[in-house]
């Protein structure tokens, strides 16, 4: 049976019928996201070692880790609205599997390497087609009720965090053999995905829900983020992620570099602590965050996380002044747990706050913004760390967290306006 087959329910935005998401197309989801996820984590551990392979000068690394973070931001950027405009023309399926393909070259360029250049190149390929998760969650809003989308993004991203948890610790061990081996796997652990999902995946997007036609200016992300930004509804929630992903991006370009800087760890060990993060990451998100979100709504689960959030920062900022593995243990579980719920908590806030035939576009927009913050989070972070200080770096994120919390309480009465619409059958 496939997905437009499925018995179903009323739905608020359609007036149609849908019932839960089928299990066949619910575990095939759970596996592409654990898949794509270990293919992106093996290479975490890495990347700073194989870039300083390429350096003159080692004091440059935190630099220029962050500007190849940053360009894949930018092309992420230009790239993610389109992707997923298209995936609203088109349907998930294809464009889903072209992000993948993208991402297995960006992959194999990587890990051939060879100079700075390829490297950067790599990243540049990887983020064009970087969308797939924004692709990935249209397609769990298509088969799903909006009240219970946050519940599957979280089961979904419980078998993410399996990734997150295998990824790094394989990721670590194979560096152990050479610096690209991590790439390569990671190659083809993208490809696996693709045959996996091309003859087991059916496509979700109806062809009624599907937008009738895209003109070239349509795929102009400043011009789909402003279309996003004048829906008031949205522009402040949209400004939460950003504010939550700034930060974010900064740990994720500079926190192997800290250990290394302030521990002395090797690529290997770093693997084991982002393999700490999986193991949080699944059992929040696979566990609690159903729960949780059930008991508190996702309006205070988004403030209450995001606290903790700022809290882990001033934790591993702390690295730098007491060079303590405990130190960096404890913030890196309070990250993870308290992230997890962040993310979809403001996910779930964001796509019930529009139509099935404009998930992929909103899905898109969130992404772009998320890819400004890749672009900005870790050349602010990578400048702050170098020029001011380590700690610094942290502590400056800690306060951005704060920037993400008003946001949400500023959106607070938008989201009220919206339920009541919608009871009201506005």
């Amino acid at each position: 049976m496939s997905v437009s087959e499925i018995p179903t329910t009323p739905t608020e935005n359609t007036g149609k019928m849908k019932s839960a998401p089928e299990r066949k197309a619910l575990i095939f989801l759970m596996v592409m996201a654990l898949l794509n996820t270990m293919g992106m984590t093996i290479v975490g551990p890495v990347v700073p070692f194989m870039t300083l392979k390429h350096l003159g000068n080692p004091t440059d690394l935190a630099l220029v880790v962050s500007w190849m973070a940053s360009s894949y931001g930018i092309c992420q950027m230009i790239a993610a609205p389109g992707l997923g405009l298209l995936s609203d023309r088109f349907g998930r399926k294809p464009i889903l599997f072209i992000c993948l393909l993208g991402s297995a070259i960006g992959y194999l360029l990587f890990g051939l390497g060879g100079s700075l250049l390829i490297l950067f190149l790599g990243r540049i390929i990887d983020g064009l087609t970087g969308s797939n998760f924004s692709v990935l969650f249209g397609y769990i809003a298509d088969i799903t009720e909006p009240e219970e989308r946050g519940k599957y993004f979280g089961m979904v991203g419980g078998a993410s965090g399996v990734g997150f948890m295998v990824g790094p610790a394989i990721g670590g061990l194979l560096a152990n053999v050479s610096y690209s081996t991590p790439f390569l796997v990671a190659a083809g652990v993208i490809l696996l995905n693709i045959v996996w999902g091309y003859f087991f995946l059916p496509e979700s997007l109806s062809h009624e829900n599907r937008v009738k036609a895209i003109g070239l200016r349509d795929l102009n992300p400043l011009k789909q983020m402003g279309d996003v930004f004048r829906l008031a509804k949205l522009r402040w929630t949209l400004l939460a992620g950003f504010f939550y992903a700034f930060p974010f991006a900064m740990l994720v370009s500079l926190l192997t570099i800290l250990m290394k800087d302030s521990l002395g760890w090797t690529a290997t060990q770093a693997g084991l602590v982002a393999t700490t993060v999986g193991v949080v990451d699944i059992l929040v998100q696979g566990v609690l965050v159903g729960k949780l979100l059930a008991i508190f709504g996702d309006v205070k689960l988004s403030i209450g996380a995001l606290i903790l959030v700022a809290i882990s920062y001033l934790l591993l900022g702390s690295i730098a002044l007491i060079a303590s593995p405990i130190l960096l243990i404890c913030g890196v579980i309070l990250f993870a747990g308290s992230g997890g719920l962040v993310e979809n908590a403001l996910r779930g806030l964001t796509s019930r706050m529009v139509g099935p035939d404009e998930q992929g576009r909103v899905g898109g927009a969130s992404q772009s913004m998320a890819s400004l913050a890749m672009i900005l989070g870790p050349l602010f972070g990578g400048v702050v760390y170098t020029q001011w200080g380590h700690f610094e770096a942290y502590g400056s994120g800690a306060l951005i967290i704060v920037l993400a919390i008003v946001s949400v309480l500023v959106a607070v009465p938008a989201l009220r306006r919206h339920k009541a619409e919608m009871e009201a059958g506005v």
